[in-house]
């Protein structure tokens, strides 16, 4: 990405989300820029992640934990813990609807952050912080509803560009956290990505060993990028970090 066509701005160091004895640093694509919207597929595609207006890409002296990464639709073979999920999930229904707020999704929002990060800094969200947070006037943001007959179960904030589908955040009911609704939601994205005929699925950052990003080398065959090119991912390959 060419400083003449979009500027950048690396942002003032900043507690890590993700350890607590370290700090981070972002740079983050001009929120004003005027053709943001038609940028972000590009940015999606160069490692570039979005949280509410802001798109971003972590950029920390010392320490190269975040990896983006991203899954190969086409190629997904679902493995047999996955399987199960789909099984047990098969009386929920999904839906794409529109990015908006309504106080059925800020219900159900507010209880997972009360159950999943309580005294995280998150768990009494205000209704501008749900929408402040999950999408924007120029995002091209749906929601994948998860549902079982009318009950609202769980949402999968998805954006949609032509490089694919980039899940954004999945928030669920804390109370049915026996289904595996967050990996129902990553399985779903899947399948609307394939129906749709787009190549990735884009899962944010991965961080070997870290508890909640981890996960994610669950999906495979996943893609991540090194020195700004997309590569396959090896277990072994796992980034240089400060300890």
């Amino acid at each position: 990405m060419k400083s003449d066509v979009v500027r950048l701005f690396q942002t003032l160091p900043h507690d890590c989300g993700y350890y607590v004895d370290r700090t981070a640093q972002n740079l983050v694509i001009d929120p004003s820029a005027p053709n943001l919207s038609a940028i972000y597929g590009l940015a999606l595609a160069r490692g570039f992640r979005r949280a509410g207006g802001h798109v971003y890409h972590p950029h920390c002296v010392g320490c190269q934990a975040c990896v983006p990464c991203r899954l190969a639709v086409g190629e997904f073979q679902p493995t047999r813990s996955q399987r199960r999920c789909l099984k047990r999930n098969a009386d929920l229904s999904t839906r794409i609807a529109p990015a908006r707020f309504t106080d059925e999704y800020f219900d159900l929002y507010s209880r997972y952050l009360a159950g999943r990060h309580r005294d995280g800094g998150m768990d009494h969200p205000s209704p501008d912080d749900f929408g402040r947070f999950l999408y924007t006037d120029w995002s091209p943001t749906r929601f994948l509803e998860i549902r079982r007959d009318n009950d609202l179960l769980g949402v999968a904030v998805t954006d949609i560009c032509a490089e694919g589908l980039s899940a954004v955040y999945t928030f669920y009911d804390p109370a049915e956290s026996s289904r595996g609704l967050g990996t129902f939601g990553i399985l779903a994205q899947i399948e609307w990505a394939r129906l749709a005929r787009l190549p990735h699925l884009y899962l944010g950052y991965w961080i070997n060993r870290h508890p909640k990003m981890d996960y994610k080398r669950l999906f495979q065959p996943m893609e991540v990028m090194r020195h700004g090119q997309w590569r396959p991912f090896a277990e072994h390959d796992a980034p240089n970090r400060p300890e």
